[in-house]
């Protein structure tokens, strides 16, 4: 018999909710999306992260249908597995599930079961960053908000919101486990009551930093949830397995081109930057050809189509959208289909805006939306020929290197 090491990292997964927007005759957890529960799925991706003790925390009653769904999922990691009973709160499901927690395990993730495929590597991602971030650390992923916010009074809209402040919570959550616990404890006396554990471990006074979520990690609430994850999975072909993918061990190169003209109204955004006073370029989202060029270019590599297909009109949710989005999507379908960024570098043609002075933070900007991956932007002119020359738009060249995850 093969002894694991005992981990130092423990996930949580909530599963005791009752469902009653799902509109289902089961509790949600245990509703099925295909042939698998929502709560099969979750703990297919908790069990193919890096090993953790995994604490399933139960509707009450039903802890046998969950301990056979773990021990299915889990396979010879089924020691590393335990189910509880949940409480009537979804806080006092978590106390149950921290009560049950390894003595060495020092980082702990809570995980929604209704996030039922949120990919392995976001656990792990998770995970590391808690690791990373000291002895007090919490750690959330997210998603930027990408749909146009506006404050309503009754029947009337009476504000738009900036929703660059703003993100989308995910799950896991990760913290410390000992400020976690303590904070537990804190609410459990008081009988406040938070929307979610980072909620719960700030108003203890702790820091939460966040990291880039996932667009598959969303929560199964209602009929249509249910419906997109069924059409996801429908529609997502297993992915080889790692021995069938020895073509894919090599680099690969895409290449991207975009054009777009000047027009509009308010600044130009390009290569990821606001340039005030300077044109905008016309387009679906914020018309910034440099960052559409990166995404054709990766997605390109990748084999995943094109910028039409992920982002196009048929996707008014991207109406307006910057770099920062479009770009952490696209490294997020790499992931998804497991492969890394390796480099990009562009090149854009026009005679303004002066690009130079800001070469740098553009870069920065841009490598940032793509998880440190390295990009370099060049920009030249074309003596006055054709259409950049005469000030008509932008044309830009990307070349992207990917590899696929199993070669690194």
């Amino acid at each position: 018999m093969t002894v694991l090491p005992v981990p130092d990292t423990a996930i949580i997964v909530v599963a005791a909710g009752s469902g009653t927007r799902l509109g289902a005759d089961a509790p949600k957890a245990l509703v099925g999306i295909d042939d698998r529960t929502i709560l099969r799925h979750a703990l297919d991706g908790v069990f193919a992260a890096a090993p953790m003790q995994v604490v399933v925390v139960a509707p009450p009653g039903l802890e046998g249908v969950a301990e056979a769904e773990l021990r299915q999922a889990a396979g010879d990691r089924a020691d590393l597995g335990r189910v509880v009973a949940g409480g009537d709160t979804r806080q006092r499901s978590v106390a149950a599930g921290l009560a049950a927690l390894w003595g060495d395990v020092s980082t702990v993730l809570v995980h929604d079961a209704a996030r039922a495929l949120t990919p392995p590597a976001l656990v792990d991602a998770v995970a590391q960053a808690v690791k990373d971030g000291g002895p007090d650390a919490g750690v959330i992923p997210v998603l930027p908000v990408v749909d146009t916010l506006k404050r309503v009074e009754a029947a009337d809209v009476v504000a738009a919101v900036d929703r660059s402040t703003l993100v989308a919570a995910q799950t896991p959550q990760g913290f410390r486990r000992e400020p976690l616990e303590a904070a537990y404890a804190v609410a459990l006396a008081s009988g406040a009551e938070y929307t979610d554990d980072a909620a719960l471990f700030a108003a203890a006074g702790h820091r939460v930093q966040h990291i880039a979520g996932s667009e598959r990690a969303f929560k199964i609430t209602v009929p249509a949830d249910l419906e997109r994850a069924r059409h996801l999975l429908a529609g997502s072909p297993a992915a080889p397995p790692v021995a069938a993918r020895s073509s894919l061990a090599l680099p690969r190169v895409g290449i991207g081109t975009d054009v777009h003209a000047f027009g509009g109204e308010g600044n130009l955004w390009l290569a990821g930057l606001e340039w005030p006073g300077e044109q905008p370029l016309s387009g679906h989202s914020d018309g910034d050809a440099v960052a559409h060029a990166i995404v054709d270019a990766l997605l390109a590599a990748a084999g995943l189509g094109d910028i039409g297909e992920h982002f196009g009109t048929a996707h008014p949710e991207y109406a307006g959208a910057h770099a920062d989005v479009f770009l952490a999507r696209t490294r997020e379908l790499l992931g998804e289909a497991g492969f890394a960024i390796g480099n990009v570098s562009v090149q854009f043609q026009a005679g303004r805006p002066r690009f130079s002075a800001r070469r740098a933070e553009a870069e920065q900007a841009l490598s940032a939306a793509l998880g440190g991956a390295p990009v370099a932007v060049a920009a030249t002119t074309t003596d006055g020929l054709g259409f950049p020359g005469r000030g008509e738009g932008i044309s830009v060249t990307a070349v992207a290197l990917v590899v696929a995850r199993s070669a690194e």
